[in-house]
């Protein structure tokens, strides 16, 4: 790949403190550091071996991972079909406006595609409207239908 091709490929150990950084960029701009545990050892843990729990698309440019897609899996639901759901999709500061973003998502849906998912979902944060002008630019829109809940679970000790 010559030096300011962007390319982007399926993350690989290597890229695991880079991946890492840039999960914990996002976790900083979405304020809630103080609740941020992963570690790259964990990426190591479940982001590889025969079942990985999780996947990331990484671009890279000029040899540096430019951003991430991080995104799981839900086997099926209703239609028997799988559904893909992208975690976190960030891109490092100094690659925006370059279109990394896009790539990034364009890759998201080609794999969501290839694995026959019915739908790609994710969340915005409400105030994020940078991200939301974003989505809409790629095709996607506000899902009407649902409301997202969350039900925080203690952490046993």
């Amino acid at each position: 790949m010559s030096a300011d091709k962007l390319v982007v490929r399926p993350f690989e150990p290597r890229d695991v403190d880079a991946v890492w950084r840039l999960m914990r960029e996002l976790v900083v701009f979405e304020g809630y550091l103080d609740a941020f545990l992963v570690t790259p050892a964990d990426l190591l843990t479940h982001g590889f071996g025969p079942t990985p729990a999780f996947g990331v698309f990484v671009a890279v440019k000029q040899h540096t991972i430019a951003g991430i897609a991080v995104h799981y899996r839900i086997p099926w639901t209703f239609d028997l079909r799988p559904v893909l759901v992208l975690k976190e999709l960030f891109v490092a500061e100094a690659f925006r406006g370059l279109h990394v973003g896009s790539m990034l998502f364009a890759h998201l849906q080609a794999h969501a595609t290839e694995i026959g998912a019915s739908a790609l979902r994710w969340t915005v944060l409400p105030d994020n409207e940078p991200a939301k002008r974003f989505y809409a630019a790629q095709g996607a829109a506000r899902d009407a239908a649902w409301e997202h809940w969350t039900l925080p679970i203690a952490r046993r000790i």
